[in-house]
């Protein structure tokens, strides 16, 4: 899970940092567990553009992750780690004793070959989805629940983790990855061990071409607009555009848009670093 630097042969391939790939293993996905993707565009069901700096971008197949991990006390074996196009992380490949198979998110340490089983009554070791209320407290874990059994929703990106660090009654107390202090039920699934790829972070791109072959297509600062096209733009000369805000006006530093009464409220014992 490295990343190599490109010979600069060209303008795009000089500052071109690019992921080296040496973990895949299969280079097409499971056909039984891919589906199609339909580009929008950044449109709605009516053809308006609700969202900017959207289109165009390679084709994809979406490829069906099990986040729920719901196959308790059935031993799977890991048959390939593979590259995932609509997400950081990588993705491993299983099958069960009975024949089927389910991609998971691919944690940090897996290998071709090894066996990962889910259950409260499991080892807390790599790969394997337990209850937070089975885990040793200070265990590393992904892909975790905030409701019993809805799916992991926390720390799915690359190289992402949270730490168990107290459990108090029904509820167990992580530290996920922004610094926030949370409590969960400790009825949960959690999956531990950390998400692949933890290098993705030191990637560049290299080139704008490549930024739209992932289907994002070019932003304009808004201090480069004029004053009936965004707040910040307008002024003689190159003006600083006056206090960071939004193309409607909502401040973008220093404004809590957290609701004040929101239901998980009392669930977060301290707040993200800021």
């Amino acid at each position: 899970m490295a990343v190599k630097k490109i010979k600069p042969t060209s303008a795009g391939q000089r500052f071109r940092v690019a992921p080296a790939f040496t973990e895949i293993t299969a280079s097409k996905p499971e056909r039984s567990l891919i589906e199609p993707i339909k580009k929008t565009g950044g449109r709605n069901s009516q053809g308006h553009r609700t969202a900017r700096h959207i289109g165009g971008g390679h084709k994809r197949m979406y490829r069906v992750i099990d986040f729920k991990r719901n196959r308790f006390e059935d031993v799977a074996e890991v048959m390939t780690i593979e590259y995932d196009p609509n997400r950081s992380a990588r993705i491993a490949l299983v099958q069960y004793e009975d024949g089927e198979k389910r991609y998971i998110l691919s944690p940090n340490g897996l290998n071709v070959g090894q066996k990962i089983i889910s259950g409260a009554s499991v080892a807390p070791e790599v790969g394997n989805a337990l209850p937070l209320s089975a885990m040793p407290i200070g265990t590393i874990v992904h892909n975790i629940e905030i409701t019993p059994g809805k799916g992991g929703q926390f720390a799915r990106s690359a190289g992402t983790y949270a730490q168990l660090v107290a459990r108090e009654g029904k509820y167990a107390v992580l530290r996920l990855p922004s610094g926030e202090m949370r409590m969960i039920l400790s009825a949960c699934v959690a999956t531990v061990g950390t998400v692949s790829n933890s290098t993705h972070m030191n990637v560049n791109l290299g080139k704008a071409g490549r930024k739209r072959w992932l289907g994002r297509r070019p932003r304009v600062r808004g201090v480069a607009m004029n004053p009936v096209d965004h707040p910040m733009g307008g002024g003689e000369g190159r003006a600083s555009g006056g206090q960071p805000r939004s193309r409607n006006g909502q401040f973008a530093k220093g404004l809590k848009t957290r609701k004040r009464n929101k239901h998980s409220e009392k669930l977060i014992i301290s707040r993200r670093k800021k």
